[in-house]
């Protein structure tokens, strides 16, 4: 089994997700951002159901710096509760895994 996880994130702009991305890769939190634009979120929030256009920033990390990366992202974000949820990579091309591991602090 891989070391490795995505790691998904909305943030309010691309310029929000660009930001993280481009912080959480200089700090080899993760080896790798990718932003996907144009999201539109349905949500409950504080008891009203919300709308609001998002972008969604993929990460791709170690296990060994997950803690630390949800504690940037959170540190980084603007929204008061953001998504950040880890997935599990099973298996896939072992190089591009054994590379997600080297740099992103594994």
């Amino acid at each position: 089994m891989s070391e490795a996880f995505f790691v998904y994130v909305t943030a309010g702009s691309v310029a929000e997700a660009e930001r993280i991305g481009r912080a959480l890769v200089e700090e080899r939190l993760a080896a790798c951002a990718n932003i996907l634009p144009g999201m539109r979120s349905i949500y409950r929030w504080e008891g009203k159901v919300e709308e609001a256009s998002e972008a969604v920033l993929v990460l791709k990390t170690a296990r060994t710096t997950l803690a630390a990366l949800t504690a940037r992202v959170k540190d980084l974000h603007s929204y008061e509760l953001p998504c950040v949820v880890a997935l599990p990579i099973e298996a896939g091309n072992a190089d591009y895994l054994a590379w997600i591991e080297s740099e992103s602090g594994g």
